[in-house]
C-alpha cells in the first residue's frame, strides 16, 4: 500500500545572489495565475472545509456549516447533502477511524490531518449513505489532490476502496469491543467514558437497551424548541402563529419541526425566542419553587451567559414586581445578555460568581453552572470527540464554588436551585450531596415542579433525557438554606 499522504519537511529557499546591474532591470510583468476549476462538488468541497475548520481552528460545525452554505448558496437537496455528510463524519469520527486504521498500513497519527479529513468523509459516505461507490472514492481522492496532497492520492485511494470491500455490519461487527459497555458505546460512535457516564446517570430505571436509546438519541437532529415570553405572548398563541405545537411539559414551549426560527416575526420582534424546553423548566422552576416566608422580589442568575434563562426569569419577575440580577464574568456574554433581557427588570453584572459583591438575601438564586456539555452533544457532533473526562474533575471545583458562593448570597428559607446540561453524577448529585453534607443546605422534592414529567430520576431532583422526555440531558436540584 502506498504511503502517500505523509507529513514531509519543506525545502529551505536558496538564498538569491546579489549582483549590482549597471542599468536597473525593468521586473517582468507578473501574469496572474488562472484559476483552476474544482473537480469535486460543491457539498463536498464545504463539508471538507468545514471538517478542516473544526480540526484546524477548534470551530463549531452548527455555526461554521450554516455560514458556509450562505455563501456557496447552498439550498434544497444540496443543503441536505452537506449537513448529512458533514454531521455524519463528525458524530461517527470514531468508528470511522477505527475502519481507516485498520486498513492503513500506518497508524492514523502518521497521516496528514488534510488527507485525514478527507479518508473520514469519504469513509462516512461508504458506510453510512447510499452514495455510489465510486463516486465517493473518486471525489475523495480529488480532495486529497486539490488540498495540495498529491502525493497521497494512492494512499487514499487505496484505503476507501479496501473500506469497499466489505460491507458497513461486518465492519462494525469486526471492531465492535467485546466488552459490554464498550460494544455499545462503539457502535453508537461515542467514547466508552460518556458511554459509562450515561450507564450510571440511568441508575436503577436503566438497563442496556435504554442506555442505547440514550445514545441513539445524540444522533438525532433536535427540533426547534420556542420560548413564548410570558406576559407578552402565549404558546397557543405562539403555535397558532409559527404553525408550531405547543410543548408537552413547559407552558410557555412550542416545538417547530422544520424552518428557520430567526425569520419568525415573534422571534424578530421579541415576544419569542429559541430556547431548549429543559431550559424553560428550570427557570420555572426557580420561580416556582415554595419558599419560607415570603418572596420581597429579590432573584439572581449567578451564571447567566448567554441569557436565555435570564430572559425568562425577567419576564416572569416583570409579572411578580420582582427584580433579577445576572452575573457574568465575560464581558461579551455579558453584552448578550443584556440584549437577551432589554426592556426587562434585569440588572447584569460583569462579575466572578464565586465572589460577585453583591449583596446577601436573595429569595431565589439559580445556578446553572459551567459543565461538560453531555446532556447536549446531539447539538453539536464534533463534541463527543473533543471532551475529555479528566476535564470534570476541574469542573467539579468550579460548581461547588458556584452552589456555595449562591447559598451564601441567599436569605435564610430562601431556595438555589443548582443545574446542568449534563447527566454526569459527578456533576449532578456528586455536587448536590456536598453542599447538603457541608454546606448545611436541605434539599426539596423537585418532581412537582416539571408536572406530567415522568421518570425524571430516583432522586429528589430532576433529571432529564432526551430520548424520555425530548429535551437535552439537563438536570436541576432544588435546595434551600437552613
Amino acid at each position: 500500500m502506498s504511503t502517500g499522504g505523509f507529513r514531509s519537511r519543506s525545502k529551505s529557499a536558496k538564498a538569491a545572489a546579489h549582483t549590482k546591474p549597471a542599468k536597473p532591470a525593468k521586473a517582468p510583468k507578473k501574469q496572474p495565475r488562472p484559476k483552476t476549476q474544482s473537480r469535486v462538488d460543491v457539498p463536498r468541497q464545504v463539508a471538507y472545509e468545514v471538517l478542516g475548520a473544526v480540526r484546524a481552528k477548534g470551530a463549531y460545525a452548527n455555526l461554521v456549516l450554516p455560514k458556509a452554505l450562505r455563501e456557496r448558496r447552498g439550498r434544497g437537496r444540496d443543503a441536505a447533502f452537506t449537513t448529512e455528510i458533514t454531521y455524519g463524519t463528525l458524530r461517527t469520527q470514531g468508528v470511522l477511524d477505527a475502519v481507516i486504521e485498520r486498513c492503513s498500513s500506518r497508524g492514523l497519527e502518521a497521516i496528514a490531518p488534510e488527507v485525514l479529513d478527507v479518508l473520514r468523509l469519504g469513509a462516512y459516505q461508504l458506510l453510512y449513505t447510499r452514495v455510489e461507490p465510486h463516486a465517493a472514492v473518486d471525489t475523495s481522492v480529488q480532495l486529497v489532490v486539490e488540498a495540495g496532497q498529491e502525493k497521497a492520492k494512492g494512499f487514499a485511494n487505496a484505503i476507501l476502496r479496501t473500506i469497499t470491500r466489505t460491507p458497513t455490519q461486518e465492519w462494525i461487527e469486526q471492531l465492535t469491543p467485546t466488552e459490554e459497555i464498550a460494544g455499545v458505546a462503539f457502535r453508537h460512535a461515542h467514547p466508552e467514558w460518556i458511554a459509562r457516564s450515561f450507564a450510571l446517570a440511568l441508575g436503577k430505571e436503566g438497563n442496556r437497551e435504554e442506555l442505547e436509546a440514550a445514545l441513539e438519541a445524540d444522533s438525532q437532529r433536535p427540533i426547534v424548541h420556542l420560548v413564548a415570553r410570558p406576559g407578552e405572548i402565549s404558546a397557543e398563541e405562539l403555535a397558532l402563529v409559527t404553525g408550531g405545537e405547543e410543548g408537552r411539559y413547559s407552558p410557555y414551549a412550542v416545538y417547530l419541526e422544520s424552518g428557520s426560527p430567526a425569520e419568525l416575526e415573534p422571534v424578530r420582534s421579541g415576544l419569542a425566542a429559541v430556547q431548549d424546553e429543559g431550559s424553560q423548566l428550570i427557570a420555572r422552576a426557580l420561580t416556582e419553587a415554595a419558599l419560607d416566608g415570603p418572596d420581597g422580589g429579590r432573584w439572581l442568575d449567578l451564571c447567566a451567559g448567554p441569557g436565555g434563562k435570564a430572559a425568562l426569569m425577567g419576564a416572569l419577575a416583570r409579572i411578580e414586581k420582582a427584580q433579577v440580577d445576572a452575573v457574568e464574568p465575560a464581558e461579551h456574554r455579558a453584552e448578550l445578555v443584556r440584549k437577551a433581557t432589554r426592556d426587562l427588570p434585569v440588572k447584569v453584572h460583569v462579575a466572578d460568581g464565586r465572589a460577585p459583591g453583591l449583596e446577601p438575601g436573595y429569595d431565589r438564586v439559580l445556578v446553572d453552572a459551567p459543565c461538560s456539555g453531555l446532556g447536549a452533544l446531539r447539538r453539536r457532533p464534533e463534541a463527543r470527540w473533543r471532551k475529555q473526562e479528566s476535564d470534570i474533575a476541574e469542573l467539579n471545583a468550579l460548581q461547588f464554588e458556584l452552589l456555595r458562593s449562591a447559598l451564601e448570597l441567599t436569605r435564610p428559607g430562601g431556595i438555589v436551585v443548582y443545574s446542568t446540561c449534563s447527566p454526569d453524577l459527578r456533576e449532578t448529585r456528586g455536587i448536590v450531596d456536598k453542599a447538603i453534607a457541608e454546606l448545611g443546605a436541605s434539599e426539596i422534592n423537585a418532581h412537582g415542579l416539571v408536572p406530567g414529567m415522568e421518570r425524571v430520576g430516583e432522586y429528589p431532583s430532576v433529571q432529564m433525557w432526551p430520548h424520555r422526555h425530548g429535551t437535552d440531558a439537563m438536570f436541576f436540584a432544588v435546595l434551600r438554606k437552613a
